[in-house]
């Protein structure tokens, strides 16, 4: 059984209604801080194209329905620009960051012309083109503006750790982790602050999380997540990663299919009780 008061939090993007899906984890992470503990709410709104305000608004009503509360005000991620920036100081200082110039498109050509493309848990690993650069080279583009992204050395990186990386996992027990698998990860982009993986274990860090709960679908990325806190000296929360719900057809729900919200619920007459014990057991 998971065990209880611990500091948690639900970290949604504003770019859409919740869902069923986003009902059982925000409840997941509610129920974990029972005891003693506190369930923060987290803007995750670093997709500015796509964010919208009404969405902001529209996630508190929904989750002020389920009857969840959470301390004011809630972290911005969007205003977490200078906690990001000293986290890739940090790493940078390592010598662990390096800029990549390569898009999507050459990427995928490179890849297609190795005789066995490499994948890993996100799907095609990135080749290191950028990697062997000329010094010159990478700053005479990066004095022109030219657009790029931030990637991790992963094998520099995994130099600096001693000994296996670990994790508790609250359903699957004492996890070992494995990031060599992800390549050289993104960290950020010219026009992003920060990727998924550096933003989260920052963020938890600073808001005080013991427990991170998210879905089951996000559990590889842990392997990643664990690196960086052990590269940034950050502590080490516990996980849990929890069922997806998914609809008739078995696919996970999305926004982007336009899954049935909880505002549409409660047009149709559900009452928060029955969103309960339609995600039951949690």
């Amino acid at each position: 059984m998971p065990s209880l008061g611990h500091h948690t939090r639900f970290a949604p993007s504003p770019t859409g209604r919740l869902h069923l899906g986003h009902a059982l984890a925000a409840l997941v992470a509610w129920e974990r801080s029972r005891g003693g503990g506190q369930f923060l709410l987290r803007i995750e709104d670093l997709d500015e194209g796509r964010s919208r305000v009404e969405y902001e608004l529209g996630i508190a009503e929904d989750l002020r329905w389920l009857g969840l509360d959470w301390p004011q005000p809630s972290m911005r991620q969007s205003q977490r620009g200078l906690a990001y920036a000293d986290a890739l100081r940090q790493l940078a200082d390592q010598g662990l960051v390096y800029p990549c110039f390569c898009t999507r498109s050459e990427i995928a050509n490179e890849v297609a012309r190795s005789a066995q493309a490499p994948h890993g848990p996100e799907g095609l690993l990135y080749p290191g083109t950028c990697l062997a650069l000329p010094e010159k080279e990478r700053r005479g583009r990066l004095e022109r503006g030219d657009a790029h992204a931030l990637r991790l050395d992963m094998k520099a990186a995994l130099k600096l750790v001693a000994g296996a990386l670990c994790w508790k996992d609250e359903l699957r027990g004492i996890q070992v982790a494995s990031p060599a698998a992800f390549g050289d990860v993104v960290l950020a982009r010219k026009d992003a602050l920060a990727s998924y993986h550096l933003a989260v274990v920052v963020d938890d860090a600073s808001q005080g999380v013991t427990l991170v709960t998210r879905g089951e679908d996000l559990f590889e990325a842990t392997h990643v997540h664990r690196l960086l806190q052990e590269l940034l000296g950050l502590p080490v929360p516990d996980y849990e990663h929890h069922r997806l719900i998914c609809d008739e057809q078995g696919r996970r729900l999305a926004k982007r299919d336009e899954s049935r919200s909880l505002e549409q619920l409660r047009r149709e007459g559900w009452s928060p009780q029955q969103v309960r014990e339609a995600l039951m057991p949690i």
